[in-house]
């Protein structure tokens, strides 16, 4: 149970104690008895019918259990009809209170249902645009492959040149595969994660980049705290993401300013463990951050609340899709992990990347900011 049902149910059993206390200082005095609308109130909140019931139970014996006191001649039959009436009360706010909160919950779902619709038909478009112009790129980047291998074996190539060879045709055969996804249907493949080092998931990404941030003198650190527990994630497609925030990030950046990404694992927040163990069941209470920070030109508010949205882009016409951050999104949170991105203008930006962690052996971990 959720921390935060913990005190609720907490705070009922306190009100319901503190009434029964009362109840038997002055049983005669069947006000005291209402108070049980407070408890049955608070259970109703978390929105648990055998928790309800339990309650009502119990509100109701405690009222009837006033009858048990000693009471004047005559007064027996006044009263067991006054604790009758508190016991219908009681039943009636129950009701309420449960059909309120369970037409709260309905009400969230539709919401959640509709977000769900118009992401599809957001995501339909996509894929639509995106597989025409994936075919259309296919044969040219097979050519291109083709004569990167034949350059790798020409003489005279030194060692540095050959694995800077290796590296294109690596990318240049993951670019494939992409394409190859994106053509066997109109939405990209779903994510297959597993649990991984972290290491494994940003190396990848950090060594295809550098050479790009280097040749542009923007200063790349990257700092990864140590014994990290493992990361729930997709090489491939985390590689996909990681390279898209990384590549913003350098166009966002002037000469000579500095880019950081520091990866640290902390404590997760409810929300963060629900939405984690929805996709990965051994999820430990922990989630990895992958904060990209750049000292570039940053972005308006009015920006920030379209990025995620497809085809926004703020680059200037033929550098940008405008679809970068809205995929890389979707990837994250098939992960059951998050992208947050944090901006302004003239000081730069921060993506945070949140991802469910397994912990593996003792962990160093941060407190929640």
């Amino acid at each position: 149970m959720l921390k935060q049902n913990r005190i609720v149910l907490a705070i009922a059993g306190a009100v319901f104690l503190a009434i029964v206390v009362l109840e038997m200082a002055a049983p005669a005095n069947v006000v005291g008895a209402y108070g049980f609308v407070l408890p049955i109130l608070l259970v109703a909140t978390l929105r648990s019918r055998i928790l309800m019931l339990l309650t009502v139970v119990a509100c109701i014996v405690a009222t009837y259990m006033g009858l048990m006191q000693p009471t004047k001649p005559g007064r027996f039959q006044s009263a067991v009809i006054n604790r009758s009436v508190v016991a219908g009360v009681l039943l009636v706010v129950a009701y309420i209170g449960m059909t309120w909160e369970e037409r709260k919950t309905a009400n969230t779902q539709l919401v959640d249902a509709k977000d769900q619709l118009n992401r599809s038909e957001r995501l339909a478009a996509v894929g639509q645009l995106v597989a025409s112009v994936a075919h259309e790129v296919g044969t040219p980047l097979h050519s291109i492959a083709w004569h990167v291998q034949a350059l790798a074996e020409e003489p005279g190539v030194t060692p540095e040149m050959k694995k800077r060879v290796t590296l294109i045709d690596e990318q240049l055969a993951r670019v494939v595969r992409i394409i190859q996804d994106l053509l066997s249907s109109t939405r990209q493949r779903q994510p297959e994660p597993t649990w991984l080092p972290v290491e494994q998931v940003i190396s990848q990404a950090v060594a295809l980049m550098e050479p790009a941030f280097h040749a542009k003198e923007i200063t790349m650190t990257v700092e990864i705290s140590g014994d990290l527990p493992l990361v729930w994630a997709d090489a491939e497609k985390m590689h996909q993401v990681l390279v898209n925030v990384f590549a913003n990030a350098l166009a966002a950046t002037p000469a000579h300013g500095a880019v950081s990404v520091s990866v640290a694992a902390r404590a997760a927040s409810s929300d963060e463990l629900d939405r984690g163990r929805r996709v990965a069941n051994s999820m430990s209470p922990l989630v990895i951050t992958i904060k990209v920070r750049d000292t570039g030109c940053g972005m308006p508010e009015a920006d920030i609340q379209k990025a995620f949205e497809p085809f926004f882009t703020t680059k200037a016409v033929g550098t940008g899709t405008g679809l970068g951050l809205f995929l890389s999104r979707e990837t994250v949170l098939a992960h059951g992990g998050s992208l947050l991105l944090e901006s302004e203008t003239d000081r730069g930006t921060t993506v945070t990347v949140t991802l469910p962690g397994l912990k593996t052996e003792p962990t160093r971990v941060t407190e929640r900011d």
